[in-house]
């Protein structure tokens, strides 16, 4: 059996940052979403920098070296980050999130540094499958992310321990998974996960059969929340090569796209 994804990409502002520090890359192969901080100049730079490294892995990768490839992929962006550190004073803050899944048909290898996320829907039950690299998260791993969670914990959720930066020792969790027809992928920055709670999510993921029309869903309900930051997904869905029409050119979106 032929499987292979169809996806779709989309990025918002938001209600209140002045510019769009988010990337994300939506290919055949290839799906990734970053999330820059820094300051103005600093997240933007970031996330299109390791997205733009990133998506020369859009390509046939033998199955066995999906994890290795990918985990170079990220080694060399990381790389880049600290070469622009370097050239440019003004970055010094400067670092990503980043949450990217390699496919090769029902295989895939998914890497994942910060606190965007990634989720499956999967016979009818949606599943985080990243976990978020937050001080609230090392701290206390069974907190959860209810609405009552007091100020610090509030706090602490926003604050990461493990970015890409062009620092040393900046390795993603790095994971194999085996897809099935039928799953759905969504990965996302934390301007969707911290505003949509999980059912809403869910709901709207089972309810728009088009990626398209989910991420757009998405990011409407983020903006209603209030959309204190930016918003990015990707939305992958597994399916048979036949039910997918002529070959689509991959979609790059936020501060990536204006490379």
């Amino acid at each position: 059996m032929n499987v292979t994804i169809k996806y779709a990409a989309g990025s918002d502002i938001g209600c209140v940052r002045q510019n769009n520090e988010d990337s994300a890359y939506a290919g055949p192969r290839l799906i990734a979403v970053a999330d820059g901080m820094g300051g103005y100049a600093g997240g933007e730079v970031a996330s299109s920098t390791v997205i733009g490294s990133l998506r020369s892995l859009d390509t046939d990768v033998p199955v066995d070296d999906l994890e290795s490839a990918l985990a170079r992929a990220v080694a060399e962006a990381n790389e880049k980050l600290r070469i622009a550190r370097e050239e440019r004073p003004d970055l010094s803050r400067m670092g990503t999130t980043l949450t990217a899944m390699l496919w090769s048909g029902t295989k895939a290898a998914l890497a994942h540094i910060g606190d965007s996320r990634g989720y499956m829907l999967r016979d009818g039950e949606l599943f985080q499958i990243t976990k978020d690299h937050t001080m609230k998260e090392l701290l206390n791993p069974d907190s959860g992310n209810g609405p009552d969670e007091s100020a610090e914990a509030s706090r602490l959720s926003h604050v990461l321990y493990r970015v890409l930066d062009g620092r040393e020792d900046r390795e993603p969790d790095l994971y194999r998974r085996e897809a099935r027809l039928g799953d759905r992928y969504l990965l996302c920055s934390d301007g969707l996960s911290g505003v949509v709670d999980p059912q809403t999510i869910y709901e709207v993921l089972t309810r728009e059969a088009e990626p398209a029309d989910a991420i757009g869903h998405l990011i409407a309900l983020a903006r209603e929340g209030g959309g204190p930051d930016n918003i990015t997904c990707v939305i992958a869905d597994v399916v048979e090569a036949d039910q997918v029409g002529a070959v689509r050119e991959p979609q790059i979106v936020g501060a990536a796209e204006r490379l």
